[in-house]
């Protein structure tokens, strides 16, 4: 690990505590742009944004600084989970899973699920992103775009690979260092079955049947590299952002059918600001269907069962749930292995069926056992590993409802996990890969025994499956990006019925993208960002001419007011 802190990095990080106090403790009435959610998509946005100098960006988080140990050491991870950088959302008992209630963590703070994830950068299926585009109805969302998008964002440092791979962007991406030994007996365990293997999994692999490979990463010479990290952290000593932590956005403000501000509460007290262009939801797919709910966009039967009054009717907004859920199966070590990295370092993505022509399962190795809470109860190892394998591409539909009109109410959520009984009949296929892989020759230097789930038949198989049964932490689609009735935006991720208002996270997704969610979530900031400058014709970081955007000539006096509060909750 380099510890090494320069000259130049600490005259950079005072520039960016000055400037940020600064802006945070002046706040203006109002900016051009206003982002609500610095995590993956969000911090994107932001970034992109803020390149106009002309431009004034305000970024709204609820949750606090990514400084942290548990944050930026990628061996810490798990300890991120129930904390206070968590939003700890509890699904509703899930009667497919024998009335289980999930957790269903999110990251709350400066990068959001960027800063408490394994740091997995996976960039979906290319069947994911045609489909998108298909939905969409813009080519822009397609597999051949998006991979330009990867190249350009990327600072590959792995073998170079120039069809795939790109070296100049902002994000460091690199394989697992020195992987574990059981990591590679993954990889030989895949190919003993007949899975092919791939020097990186962000290229050929995801353009076919699948594979397996040493994971790519977001680590930065020992330390996490979120997309806050690379996106935004660089920009913080600029005059033109402000990043305000500790803000819990209520609801999008409208002067008619136009999105003006947002109102959000900090500290106790709920405040309004402006947005003389656009407001852009980036909260992710809980949160963000929430906050529409709120400000009177959703269905107008769900807003009245709580006495919102509607503004727009759009049916979607919180429906289309989706997440990849997870099966454990665990072997006991010979010897204890220590985990290296994250702890998972070897992914694999495959099919359920022969038939199929794109993965439909992900597994992901973890060098340590991972029960749920019912499976804990069948005995877990000392010392072991745990292929953390699930529905790549689920079929079962979950939705969210709010519990009352007032902001601060909770939302429940219903994820529906395994109600249709195709995800059924693809967990079982899941199962029998994961056992074929943990019990291949390849594991043999390194396993005593399978832990569980073992020989399993029948409804004993199936009572596994729904006590094994935990998500992946890929909470998405909730507001989907299409063309049909149940769509909350277009595809320039406009929300349908009202005027600059944007959402730009994991809610858009049509579907959910096969793999890891955070890299989808940098290309739907991305395309956000490059959609909101078109639109306002916005000038490359290098022009100093102004927009024509109403906010940029607020006069300096304005500029230094503090918001007026609007009341207290």
């Amino acid at each position: 690990m380099n510890d090494t802190v320069t000259t130049e990095d600490r005259d950079f990080a005072t520039r960016a505590r000055d400037n940020q106090a600064q802006r945070t403790a002046g706040l203006r009435r109002s900016y051009d742009f206003i982002v609500c959610g610095a995590g993956a998509s969000g911090s994107v946005i932001a970034r992109r944004l803020a390149e106009s100098p002309e431009v004034h960006v305000l970024l709204l988080e609820a949750g606090g600084s990514d400084e942290a140990d548990s944050v930026l050491n990628p061996a810490l991870w798990p300890t991120n989970l129930g904390s206070k950088r968590d939003w700890g959302f509890l699904a509703a008992p899930n009667p497919h899973l024998k009335g289980r209630a999930l957790s269903l963590s999110m990251g709350k703070g400066l990068g959001g699920g960027s800063s408490i994830n394994v740091m997995v950068w996976a960039r979906g299926h290319r069947s994911d992103w045609d489909y998108f585009a298909a939905e969409a109805g813009d080519p822009a969302w397609g597999y051949e775009n998006v991979l330009d998008i990867y190249r350009r964002i990327e600072n590959w440092q792995g073998a170079p690979d120039p069809r795939f791979r790109g070296t100049g962007g902002p994000v460091w991406v690199q394989p697992a260092a020195d992987p574990s030994p059981v990591a590679h007996a993954m990889l030989d365990a895949a190919s003993d079955i007949g899975i092919p293997v791939f020097d990186h999994p962000n290229g050929r692999m995801m353009e076919g049947e699948g594979g397996a490979a040493i994971s790519d990463m977001l680590v930065r010479d020992g330390r996490r590299h979120s997309l806050y990290r690379a996106y935004l952290h660089p920009w913080l000593d600029r005059p033109n952002l402000t990043v305000l932590t500790g803000a819990m956005v209520r609801r999008v403000v409208f002067d008619g059918r136009r999105a003006t501000g947002v109102e959000f509460l900090r500290d106790g007290q709920v405040t309004t600001v402006g947005a003389t262009a656009e407001v852009v939801l980036s909260l992710g797919a809980i949160h963000t269907p929430k906050v529409l709910m709120h400000s009177g966009i959703g269905d107008r039967e769900e807003l009245a069962r709580v006495g919102i009054p509607v503004r727009q009717h759009l049916p979607g907004v919180g429906r289309n749930f989706q997440d990849h859920v997870s099966f454990g199966c665990t072997w006991e070590y010979a010897e204890p292995i220590p985990p290296r990295n994250s702890g998972s370092e070897a992914t694999l993505y495959w099919k359920s069926r022969p038939d199929l022509d794109a993965p439909d399962l992900l597994f992901c190795q973890v060098e340590f056992p991972v029960p749920s809470d019912r499976t804990a109860a069948r005995g877990v190892p000392a010392h072991g590993w745990t292929m953390f394998a699930g529905l790549a591409q689920p079929v079962s539909r979950g939705r969210l409802r709010l519990e009352g009109a007032d902001p601060s109410a909770a939302v429940t959520v219903d994820t529906n996990f395994l109600s249709d009984p195709t995800d059924m009949t693809t967990a079982r296929a899941c199962i029998e890969i994961c056992r074929a892989l943990g019990n291949a020759p390849a594991f043999r230097p390194y396993v005593r025994s399978e832990a569980m789930p073992g020989a399993l038949t029948g409804d004993a198989l199936d009572d596994y499956i729904r006590d094994a049964a935990v998500t992946y932490w890929h909470q998405s689609c909730t507001a989907k990006m299409g063309r049909d009735a149940m769509s909350v935006v277009d595809g320039a991720l406009r929300v349908y019925g009202v005027d600059a208002l944007r959402v730009a996270d994991a809610s858009i997704m049509p579907r959910v993208t096969t793999g890891n969610t955070q890299a989808p979530c940098a290309i739907i900031g991305e395309r956000a960002a490059e959609a909101i400058r078109q639109s306002h014709k916005l000038r490359p970081r290098s022009a100093r001419s102004a927009s024509g955007l109403r906010g940029s000539d607020i006069e300096a006096a304005d500029e230094r007011a503090v918001l007026a509060p609007v009341g207290r909750p």
